[in-house]
């Protein structure tokens, strides 16, 4: 019985080897990791039902970074509107954060604590 369980002892020692091999390459092989065209940097998202989302994405950086508006659904990207980035938001280098409604919104607002509201916890 043992002689049945030692070929496939190897193999399975052999694939966790190669995983292992694998991982170690690209974590230390240069242009493996990450991608390598400009830097992006989502700007704000907005849901328009289920799977479909409205999202605008920096791309770039500096006099070079362009606004990409861009619509997203469960099969596809596709790109609405190209304009060039904003001027106050050119020299932000922190991202931008917009402010949550409906649903995120009340979640936060019941979630920090508030002295003035009578049901606040302690």
């Amino acid at each position: 019985m043992l002689q049945n369980a030692i070929p496939a002892l190897v193999l399975l020692a052999l694939m966790v080897g190669i995983a292992f091999a694998l991982k170690w390459a690209r974590l230390r092989l240069p242009g493996a990791v990450g991608h390598s065209g400009p830097p992006m940097q989502v700007l704000s998202s907005l849901s328009l039902g289920p799977q479909q989302r409205v999202v605008t994405v920096q791309v770039g950086q500096g006099d070079a970074a362009v606004c990409l508006v861009l619509g997203v659904s469960a099969g596809s990207v596709n790109a609405l509107h190209q304009m060039p980035l904003p001027a106050g938001m050119a020299d932000a280098g922190t991202p931008i954060v917009t402010p949550a409604t409906g649903f995120a919104a009340r979640l936060a607002q019941l979630t920090q604590p508030n002295k003035a509201h009578p049901h606040a916890p302690r």
